[in-house]
């Protein structure tokens, strides 16, 4: 590794620390010429994905384009940053299981709604409204009313929702 001062390559590594997540590894690192000290990090490189849009064009996969939209979905919700970069690598995961080198926009986004269903029923149906394309207060009172089937209400909610 060069040295950010002196420029050399001669170094060594002082300390290695895993992340929390286990994605990257920080090295501490002192230059052998001047004594300087430095971090790296290394990550695990990842084949480059690319995302099939709905009209049919590719685009590069941005992860950061995902986590602003979860976090979009999240907003002004009891949702920490830590859990949706969570979701966000456990999606992730499950593309690079398949081994796949483009994924469509629509799997993309069925991945999206099945982790935000589980971590905050409302974040769930603000994403859906966006990738279902609702139209009308109608799309969002179906889609709230099939959550309550598909969620087990407690005694105090069921209380709340008797007509």
């Amino acid at each position: 590794m060069r040295c950010p001062k002196c420029g050399t390559l001669d170094d060594k590594v002082i300390d290695s620390r895993l992340s929390k997540d286990g994605a990257t590894i920080r090295r501490r690192r002192e230059c052998l010429d001047c004594q300087s000290r430095f971090t790296t990090y290394e990550v695990l490189e990842r084949n480059e994905l690319r995302v099939i849009k709905r009209d049919g064009r590719h685009e590069i996969f941005e992860r950061s384009k995902l986590l602003g939209s979860i976090a979009k979905a999240c907003e002004k919700r009891s949702v920490t940053l830590e859990s949706m970069e969570h979701v966000v690598e456990d999606i992730l995961q499950d593309i690079e299981n398949s081994q796949e080198r483009e994924i469509s926009s629509k799997h993309l986004g069925a991945l999206v709604m099945a982790r935000l269903h589980a971590l905050d029923p409302v974040a769930y149906v603000r994403y859906a409204s966006v990738y279902r394309q609702f139209q009308e207060v109608g799309d969002f009172i179906e889609e709230i009313e099939s959550l309550g089937r598909r969620v087990a209400l407690t005694p105090d909610q069921a209380e709340l929702f008797k007509k």
